[in-house]
């Protein structure tokens, strides 16, 4: 059985590479995890970009879905993952991401447990580098 994290537990902690314009008000991290299909995290220029979650304890990590803006989406992506802290990262896979609007599961092999995940974006489907997210959620597996 599998239950999406964020409604389990709420939004994790999360940091993010950047915010487009700095503006957090308009496009923040925070709107990747507020079910509003017209908020979203706009990353600003360059490559590569991240997202770091910090969950409220360790999960086994199942599946990762992501909803990009077609044309600004991850290419070359990876997951990492650390039971201990966010300096002690290790890749768990890579992912590949169609560059479309539609709500996009990935599977996480092996059942990885994690306290601190990492969505790396080495570049973008944007000639600028940029990432934007409507939505994110990691589906743990249930015991």
């Amino acid at each position: 059985m599998a239950a999406s994290c964020i409604a389990k537990h709420g939004p994790p902690k999360c940091r993010v590479s950047s915010v487009l314009n700095r503006d957090v008000k308009q496009f923040g991290k925070k709107y990747m995890f507020d079910d509003n299909e017209e908020t979203c995290w706009n990353s600003d220029q360059g490559s590569p970009q991240w997202i770091l979650l910090e969950f409220q304890s360790a999960v086994e990590l199942q599946e990762l879905q992501i909803q990009f803006q077609g044309g600004f989406v991850g290419k070359e992506c990876w997951i990492e993952g650390s039971t201990t802290d966010a300096n002690d990262l290790h890749k768990i896979c890579d992912i590949h991401p169609k560059d479309d609007n539609s709500l996009q599961s990935f599977d996480i092999p092996g059942g990885h447990t994690a306290k601190f995940m990492r969505l790396t974006f080495a570049s973008s489907t944007d000639f600028y580098g940029r990432i934007t997210i409507y939505k994110l959620d990691v589906i743990e597996t249930q015991r």
